[in-house]
């Protein structure tokens, strides 16, 4: 974590310490908002700081500065320090929890001596709790649910949080002396959304020296085992409790084996085993075995192929049909990051972006993309800067400046326009036949039954210059459910009108999940995989959502941003 994490950081948990003490407002929203913006500075805050240049940074005022100048110099905030004496880092941490706002946490805290999660939740079970003014019956069931989310998060870290780590470490152990075919194993390889550990594989011709080295590194918080070919670690720094990270050492005879093995899932490992068996084979970490003679081991592929099969990618390796498919010949031709085209679903300055039009379209350009869409948000997302007609007018006339400047790629303009409540969009239909691209979705009234929410959905779908459907379950991983909506007669009503459906590749959406843009792609449904940017970064985002569409067996030909640009401007004119 380097300074401006740091910083930032501090400030967003001295806002919210405030909240809980229910001090001045504006105080509270000055420290987030300067936190927001320091942790997107684009340079070194030291750096800034040595130039005089921290009030330049939004929402850092002088008050602020000198504290940005007070961490610098020695490593604290006096504030900060004060704070923490009266309200435990262990509550704030609490306001994670859906349904817990800062001003209930404030009450429980002041009035019920809440101070940790144990304490809110025997508060929460105990009599007390249902004479405590603004805590109904069903506002307890929603923080009970919250808590349970809230423990989940607690104990598995979102993909892409994991695999940004794992990149570093994996960079970290490749300059050992001695090592090579550093990579990612476990869960973390098979992008599942959520990773408890990150499991990391390397071949040395030192084992036991290697692990030395590996648990004596930097990042190393704790060591919790160091072995002749294992170690795990704690990676994590002062401010943050980490992540658990298990290196293993193994020699070249038997790396593709241990990858194999270590890769998982142990669902799927235990049917290759029991295939080992039928065919007289034994295989383990080290090997695949005919009594006492080994037969392979070097490579993954010939750990397969000794089972006469096919490789099997690592995202399908969950026991969902795969080894049946490798076994007949069937399997998907997964798609691949490269076969991606373009980015279908971004959003500028013009709503809540952090990045201009152009950026993002020269970003994208470097990616070697041929087109991005730019889809900001309609006007009912007011806390996203939606924007008006007014302002769709003015974007729409730098979008086309943009576009006959930046050569190379086509700039798309578009539209992330809201499902309202009653099924309507957010701009009338005169105004959405213009645009190049119509994503369709739903950012409010979470809460509705499941009826309700997929008729509301299904309006949008029927609608006829809606191209897709944005993060059709609304889920935040860790954080959010999903609303309640019949996914089987929303991909009805998406092959039935010829719309698409979004694999979103935030890393805290990953919406549609596996499971069900396999679904949507068995039946024939188109989707496009995007990234839902709002920095220019962010478009890296893409692999993400490219892991989860591998993991739902989906193929090039059902992703509309595979097509190039002539092709996905045919499909897009169908709507006009």
């Amino acid at each position: 974590m380097n300074k401006n994490q740091e910083i930032a950081l501090i400030f967003e948990r001295i806002s919210n310490m405030l909240s809980v003490l229910d001090e001045n407002p504006f105080k509270i929203r000055a420290y987030k908002k300067a936190a927001l913006n320091i942790s997107e500075l684009g340079e070194d805050i030291v750096e800034r700081a040595e130039q005089d240049g921290l009030t330049s940074i939004p929402g850092v005022g002088k008050d602020l500065a000198a504290k940005v100048k007070e961490y610098i110099d020695t490593g604290k905030i006096t504030e900060y320090e004060k704070l923490s004496k009266t309200v435990p880092l262990e509550l704030i941490e609490l306001l994670r929890i859906q349904g817990l706002g800062p001003k209930t946490l404030s009450l429980l805290f002041k009035e019920l001596k809440v101070r940790s999660l144990s304490d809110l939740e025997k508060v929460l079970d105990g009599d007390e709790i249902l004479e405590f003014r603004g805590l109904a019956e069903k506002k307890i069931k929603d923080i009970k649910k919250g808590i349970s989310i809230f423990k989940e998060s607690k104990e598995r870290t979102l993909l892409g949080v994991a695999l940004p780590i794992s990149e570093l470490i994996i960079n970290a152990i490749e300059n050992i002396p001695g090592t090579e075919g550093t990579v990612v194993a476990g869960s973390l390889r098979r992008f599942r959304e959520t990773v408890r550990d990150i499991d990391i594989l390397t071949m040395s011709d030192n084992t036991e020296e290697t692990v030395k080295e590996f648990t004596q590194m930097p990042f190393v918080k704790d060591v919790l085992a160091s072995g002749s070919t294992k170690g795990s670690v704690i990676a994590g720094d002062s401010l943050n409790a980490g992540i658990q990270v298990d290196l293993r050492v193994v020699g070249p005879e038997s790396y593709g084996a241990a990858l194999q093995y270590f890769s998982g899932s142990k669902a799927h490992n235990v049917r290759v085993r029991s295939l080992a068996t039928k065919k007289g084979l034994k295989i383990n970490e080290y090997g695949v075995y005919k009594g006492d003679k080994k037969v392979a081991g070097e490579t993954e592929h010939e750990v397969y192929e000794s089972l006469g099969l096919p490789f099997i990618p690592p995202e399908l390796r969950e026991d969902r049909g795969e080894i049946e498919a490798a076994l007949e010949n069937t399997l998907p031709d997964l798609i691949e990051l490269s076969d991606i085209k373009g980015d279908l679903h971004t959003h500028t300055t013009w709503s809540d972006g952090k990045a201009t039009i152009k950026e993002m379209a020269e970003s994208a350009k470097k990616l070697g993309y041929s087109y991005i869409a730019i889809t900001d948000h309609s006007p009912s997302s007011v806390i996203a800067n939606g924007l008006s007609l007014k302002r769709l007018a003015l974007k729409k006339k730098e979008l086309e400046e943009a576009d006959k400047k930046i050569k190379g790629i086509k700039i798309l303009m578009g539209t992330e326009v809201d499902i309202k409540p009653d099924g309507t969009l957010d701009y009338p239909d005169k105004v959405l036949k213009e645009l190049d691209v119509v994503i369709a979705s739903v950012h409010s009234g979470f809460k509705m039954d499941i009826e309700t929410m997929t008729e509301r959905i299904l309006s949008a779908v029927r609608n006829p210059y809606v191209h897709a459907i944005g993060h059709p379950t609304g889920r935040l991983i860790n954080e959010r459910d999903p609303y309640e909506v019949d996914i089987d007669r929303l991909i009805e009503a998406a092959l039935e009108h010829g719309k698409a459906l979004e694999v979103n590749g935030s890393y805290p959406r990953l919406d549609l999940k596996d499971l069900h843009v396999r679904k949507a792609v068995e039946a024939g449904v188109k989707i496009i995989i995007s990234t839902d940017a709002h920095r220019t970064e962010q478009l890296l985002q893409m692999k993400l959502g490219v892991g989860t569409a591998r993991r739902g067996w989906v193929e090039k030909d059902s992703v509309l941003n595979t097509l190039e640009t002539k092709e996905l401007l045919e499909w897009l004119s169908m709507y006009r």
